[in-house]
């Protein structure tokens, strides 16, 4: 059964390395061009698509909404798929079950915002501001690189590699260089995300399956580990308390984290 273990984390391993620049969607895009600045529609035009909710589903899918100021509406179940919402304000929305698969969110606000259930495939999350926000039982495969998610909701979320489709390369989470102190990630699925470097000091990661991840470099200051798993959770360099060693027997490179 160890042997079995160890070989799937390999291949986890494996296949990550040979696939993690398939996610970043980002290579050879100009960011600078209007389609990624600027907007098609106003807050008004949004409001008045929401009044049409009753009559069907409301898709606002691969529209121009950067910079828009859509804080505090009903957005829940919206389709957003392949929309432009960078440095959209979005906070205090509610986007429960919102389809957010390839959607552009770089530098968003959804600080306080609720996300309940939401779909995040491919999504470009870089630098998004999450404070204060509920992810929880969302499907989150997409990249968060140096995000801001203090005090966010992630329990029950889907934060894994998907494993089935890899047609567009080896989605996972991507929470590199984030900052997630205070999250609460009880109950989440973590296997083979990306926590390199991330800042998670009193996170909470109850029950929550962090296989295969790799953190290294991460600061897990106070973190609580109950119930979790984390066979192969790469620990190199990380940060974490001595009193965690017995809860993280099973992760690699435990003997190479900074014990406080």
């Amino acid at each position: 059964m160890r042997h079995a273990l160890s070989f799937a984390l390999f291949c986890l391993a494996f296949l990550s390395d040979r696939n993690l620049r398939a996610q970043d969607m980002l290579q050879g895009v100009d960011l600078a061009q209007p389609a990624y600045t600027k907007a098609d529609l106003t807050r008004a035009d949004v409001e008045a698509a929401l009044k049409q909710r009753e009559s069907g589903k409301v898709d606002l899918s691969e529209k121009s909404l950067n910079g828009l100021d859509l804080s505090g509406l009903d957005l829940h179940g919206v389709d957003f798929r392949a929309a432009r919402m960078n440095k959209t304000r979005l906070a205090g929305a509610r986007l429960d079950d919102a389809i957010l698969d390839q959607a552009w969110l770089i530098e968003a606000d959804l600080s306080g915002a609720s996300l309940k259930g939401a779909h995040a495939f491919a999504s470009q999350m870089q630098r998004m501001r999450a404070d204060g926000a509920d992810f929880a039982h969302a499907r989150i495969a997409g990249d968060l690189t140096g995000a801001s998610a203090r005090g966010a909701n992630f329990s029950d979320a889907d934060l894994s590699a998907d494993m089935k489709n890899q047609s567009m390369g080896l989605m996972r989470a991507v929470l590199r260089s984030a900052a997630l102190e205070g999250a609460r990630f009880q109950g989440a699925n973590l296997a083979s995300a990306d926590l390199r470097f991330a800042k998670a000091a009193r996170a909470d990661f109850s029950n929550a399956n962090l296989m295969g991840a790799d953190a290294a470099g991460a600061d897990f200051t106070d973190a609580n580990w109950t119930g979790a798993k984390t066979e192969g959770l790469d620990l190199d360099s990380a940060q974490i308390d001595s009193s965690a060693r017995a809860a993280l027997s099973g992760a690699q490179n435990l003997d190479r984290a900074r014990m406080k």
